[in-house]
């Protein structure tokens, strides 16, 4: 009776011991361990992997792509394996990730910067090799930058026949794909409204005082330059630098626009110096993370889109909107129902309804 009683002890806690083990995550984050985009993203996706109940461990490669194949081969070749490994191909790094990553069982899933056409091509005739790529998650970065330069004109307003609106550009990483969009939504725009001309776009690597530099001598070379467009905000919040310094007043003397919700963006746009910024794609691995937590249930995310994702995160704020964010915090994720989120109990044709919308509200 004892025996059969133990037996039935053990039996019934299987489940329950199954059930206990989180599903594992970690991330790769390639940006600074200080960089206030990279963090505010980190506690998004902290907070999602909370709700859900999911094991979450971030590695910061502190701008170093050397630094995340490494940690990209020790978190492979370690002893306990996560069940997803989610990266960023910043510098044309997932190649060689998914490469290291073939045969272990770790699924691998792309946030932000995706494959380019040229890695895509290569890795798509070996497909079969990299059966754990399971997806990935991308903003709207080419529309991103299209927007922004097409607001930047809406608030200067037309010009006389024959004349033109000095522009000047700073992007971020020549290496990097979501750089390369966002200057390819600039070019689209540039080529609907002819009366901007472009001086010069240089690669500001997405640093601010690297812009500030650059924008000490873009300001003297081009006096009459009166729109600034940047691929981040922290190039454009060092711009705006150089140009007070010249005596200009950023926001009347000079528009800028630029990219991500740093505290002091979001600030800046509400005092109306920062006459355009553009956001919201911070919340994209904590998106990612309801699309794993689907896929470790058993569910066939490709009937909520994947496993190919581009969503239309990034828009530009308004005043008040980037009052919102600027209450909320690093505690941006807190007030999201991510489980609810989830496609489990969902009725066909359902749809995830990820955007800004589920914050600002």
């Amino acid at each position: 009776m004892f025996k059969l009683l133990c037996k039935c002890v053990v039996w019934l806690s299987l489940p329950f011991w199954s059930m206990a083990q989180a599903t594992s995550v970690v991330f790769l984050n390639p940006g600074n361990s200080t960089e206030t985009f990279w963090v505010s993203y980190s506690h998004f996706m902290q907070a999602a992997a909370r709700d859900l109940g999911m094991d979450l461990r971030i590695l910061y490669a502190e701008r170093d792509a050397g630094r995340t194949l490494e940690q990209a081969r020790q978190v492979i070749q370690g002893e306990h394996r996560p069940d997803y490994l989610v990266l960023v191909n910043e510098q044309y790094i997932a190649p060689q990730i998914l490469r290291l990553s073939q045969g272990t069982g770790i699924k691998l899933f792309l946030v932000n910067s995706a494959l380019t056409q040229d890695q895509r091509e290569l890795i798509g005739q070996n497909r079969h090799k990299y059966s754990d790529w399971i997806g990935s998650m991308l903003g709207n970065d080419e529309e991103a930058g299209y927007l922004m330069l097409k607001e930047l004109v809406r608030q200067h307003g037309p010009v006389a026949d024959g004349q033109s609106i000095e522009l000047l550009a700073f992007s971020g990483l020549k290496v990097t794909p979501s750089a390369q969009l966002r200057e390819q939504g600039l070019r689209r725009a540039l080529a609907e409204f002819p009366q901007v001309h472009l001086r010069q776009l240089v690669y500001g690597e997405w640093n601010r005082e690297r812009a500030y530099r650059q924008a000490q001598q873009l300001l003297r070379r081009y006096p009459q330059a009166r729109l600034v467009w940047s691929a981040n905000d922290e190039m454009a919040l060092g711009a705006m630098s150089a140009a007070r310094e010249l005596g200009l007043k950023p926001g009347k003397d000079v528009l800028f626009s630029g990219l991500n919700s740093s505290p002091q963006a979001l600030q800046a746009l509400i005092d109306g110096q920062l006459s355009v910024l553009v956001a919201g794609h911070f919340t994209l691995g904590g998106w990612a993370l309801v699309t794993l937590h689907d896929d470790a249930l058993g569910l066939d995310t490709r009937r909520q889109g994947g496993p190919d994702w581009r969503l239309p995160l990034l828009q530009p704020l308004t005043p008040g909107q980037a009052q919102q964010l600027l209450r909320l915090g690093d505690r941006a994720g807190s007030g999201v129902n991510f489980r609810a989120l989830s496609a489990q109990g969902k009725p066909d044709g359902y749809r995830y309804p990820f955007g800004l919308q589920l914050l600002l509200r």
